[in-house]
């Protein structure tokens, strides 16, 4: 059988541990025995980025806007322990903070609903679709250890002089002070990234902070949403008979408990963050869940919404057999290229990636799966597979399907 010709490159950006080793098996038993698979390699690798000072993930957002898909595996933020264990020359940013501040995109993130894993909130029926604004706050802050005593401030100062000065606090010890940001610029972005997947999708919208405590920062957010809506959004809504409404996020996290789902939940960087783990937890696996950045300007970026799966890749070191769930970064992989097939006309390597989703839920129906499904179906007699295996397992379901 012939491969399936590509004629634009994705933008391939590998990555760290355990999903590092799953992201070669998917290429290799999934990807290219059907794909004549064309794609501008990045290795976002630790190792790779502490030599190279970071810039091959820079370099990596570049190429991105240049060939307008990505396809991403999970990596490492390193803390303490890791600048001990990988000898880095610092601790260097999260590469998701930094892709995401390049493409100043919004994230999109929603659960992979399957027969047999049913979410832990009963009422929820259908997918909750996550929004995560992806730029500034607590990911690009600055932070000081304060020794003792003393005032900390918030100063700016404008370029004709003028300065703003604040007083964030009289230290009488020692402390911590952090001071984070944004740009209206940002917001308005993620307000119309928002505001436009809802009426691809035809989902209601819901967007939510904490205003009534931030009454500068996180209002901002808000009046920009309800000002942007109103001028450009309101009538198109009500043409396609969905909403918008604005709660604060205590109110959001009680309504979504209650809610039967079917709706996107818009929320800040670190809210989106917490939120999304929270919700495809809930809904079966971290490993469950999609997860894509779309900038203004019409680039893609899809990545698996979890980590690098630190404990397996140890015991894959040590020999030992590990069933790792690679459900999230196959569909990272599909996701990337069906895109690609989309912008290209390619009409071919988009049925490839809806039959290569079709193949891994319905492997999973089968009772097929890996041991964090395995602990939580509600199917019966299931097969436990290790982490090849279960990839094996979707290949053959994909060559099985007319």
């Amino acid at each position: 059988m012939s491969k399936i010709q590509m004629t634009t490159p994705l933008v391939e950006m590998d990555g760290d541990e355990m999903t590092r080793i799953l992201w070669k098996m998917i290429k290799d038993e999934l990807i290219l025995p059907y794909v004549d698979l064309k794609t501008e390699y990045y290795d976002l690798g630790l190792e790779y980025r502490n030599e190279t000072d970071d810039q091959v993930t820079i370099d990596s957002a570049e190429a991105t806007k240049r060939l307008g898909v990505a396809v991403k595996c999970a990596t490492i933020t390193p803390n303490a322990a890791r600048m001990t264990e990988y000898n880095l020359k610092q601790m260097w940013k999260s590469p998701n903070g930094t892709i995401r501040a390049a493409l100043d995109g919004t994230v999109f993130r929603a659960p992979i609903i399957v027969k047999g894993i049913e979410p832990c909130v009963k009422n929820w029926e259908k997918p909750i679709t996550l929004a995560r604004h992806a730029y500034g706050d607590v990911y690009k802050n600055t932070e000081i250890k304060v020794p003792g005593p003393g005032k900390a401030e918030l100063v700016f100062t404008a370029e004709d002089g003028t300065v703003t000065r604040e007083t964030i606090h009289d230290f009488t010890g020692a402390g911590i002070i952090q001071g984070i940001h944004n740009t209206d610029k940002s917001i308005t972005s993620f307000a119309k990234a928002c505001f436009n997947y809802a009426l691809d999708t035809k989902q209601d919208l819901w967007f939510a902070t904490k205003d009534t405590i931030s009454k500068k920062y996180d209002h901002n957010f808000k009046d920009i949403f309800q000002e942007i809506f109103d001028k450009e959004y309101k009538e198109k809504f009500e043409a396609a008979g969905i909403t918008y409404f604005y709660t604060l996020i205590d109110d959001a996290v009680a309504r979504v408990m209650k809610a039967k789902g079917g709706f996107i939940w818009a929320c800040k960087n670190y809210d989106g963050d917490v939120m999304s783990d929270m919700v495809s937890s809930a809904f079966g696996s971290l490993a469950m869940m999609t997860s894509v950045l779309v900038s203004p300007s019409g680039v893609y970026e899809y990545e698996a919404a979890h980590g690098t799966v630190q404990r397996h890749y140890y015991k894959h070191l040590a020999g030992e057999e590990t069933s790792t769930n690679s459900v999230a970064t196959i569909f990272a992989w599909t996701g990337a290229l069906r895109k690609r097939g989309e912008l290209d006309g390619n009409n071919d390597l988009m049925a490839f990636a809806d039959k290569l989703e079709k193949a891994t839920i319905q492997t999973i129906e089968n009772g097929k799966m890996t041991k964090d499904l395995a602990l939580i179906t509600s199917l019966k007699d299931v097969t436990v597979l290790n982490s090849q295996d279960f990839i094996k397992a979707i290949r053959e379901t994909f060559d099985a399907i007319a």
